[in-house]
């Protein structure tokens, strides 16, 4: 039940950011369905979990938005322009923190690690699985490299990988898959822009996501075959 949870949730993100509402209201309310589904419980995962994580998002990235606003207000935008987006964004956090302590999440990892196809395919496939159950690049390779940083280290030793190959596979794993729906840097986009999903995605993903994974095969190709560069 955990994991249909973390699908369920994942699902009303993405879903219902297509149809009405922002991810201020529902990426709470996904959040909350993920941890219900889990048997966690609701005040916890709220109090200690949603809003820690979101307030650390906005006292940490805030001056970004503050300065984007002050921009807006120059170019006659409104100084409204970036508070939403902020709101969104950390609601948006808030909710990957809830999905990375769901006991079921475990499972998810494990189940990524456990990819066969030599230690590039494997580190690559974890951070892009991870960054895209949490929405965030930076997400998924903390989660993937707090895990299995110690792992990934001895595996460059024993079969020769230069450990910086490893690091900039993981890098550019994290930062494809990230860029779904429900992204926080995509959502603060399309809300600055004035622009919804169902406009705008297709766009997004073609340039995002597309030539990221196309590059991250051309990296581990070239990379196992003639080591770092």
């Amino acid at each position: 039940m955990g994991l249909l949870g973390i699908l369920v949730g994942l699902s009303l993100v993405i879903s219902l950011r297509f149809v009405a509402g922002a991810f201020l209201l529902l990426a709470p309310i996904a959040a909350l369905v993920a941890a219900a589904f889990g048997a966690q419980p609701l005040l916890a995962n709220w109090t200690q979990i949603f809003m820690v994580s979101a307030a650390s998002f906005l006292a940490q990235f805030f001056p970004i938005f503050l300065l984007g606003a002050v921009f807006g207000k120059l170019m006659d935008a409104g100084a409204n322009a970036s508070v939403l987006p902020a709101l969104s964004v950390a609601s948006l956090v808030g909710f990957g923190a809830v999905i990375a302590a769901l006991p079921a999440f475990v499972a998810v990892r494990d189940w990524v690690l456990a990819i066969e196809g030599g230690p590039l395919v494997f580190l690559a496939v974890a951070t892009n699985v991870l960054a895209a159950l949490t929405g965030s690049a930076s997400g998924g390779l903390t989660i993937a490299l707090d895990a299995l940083g110690q792992t990934y280290a001895e595996i460059a030793a024993q079969t020769g990988i230069d450990p910086a190959l490893m690091h900039r596979v993981a890098v550019i794993g994290s930062g494809t898959l990230d860029i779904l729906p429900h992204n926080g840097a995509v959502v603060s986009l399309l809300s600055i822009c004035g622009m919804t999903h169902h406009d705008s995605y297709f766009d997004i993903f073609m340039v995002g996501i597309v030539p990221s994974v196309v590059v991250l095969a051309v990296v581990i190709m070239l990379g196992g075959g003639v080591g770092s560069f």
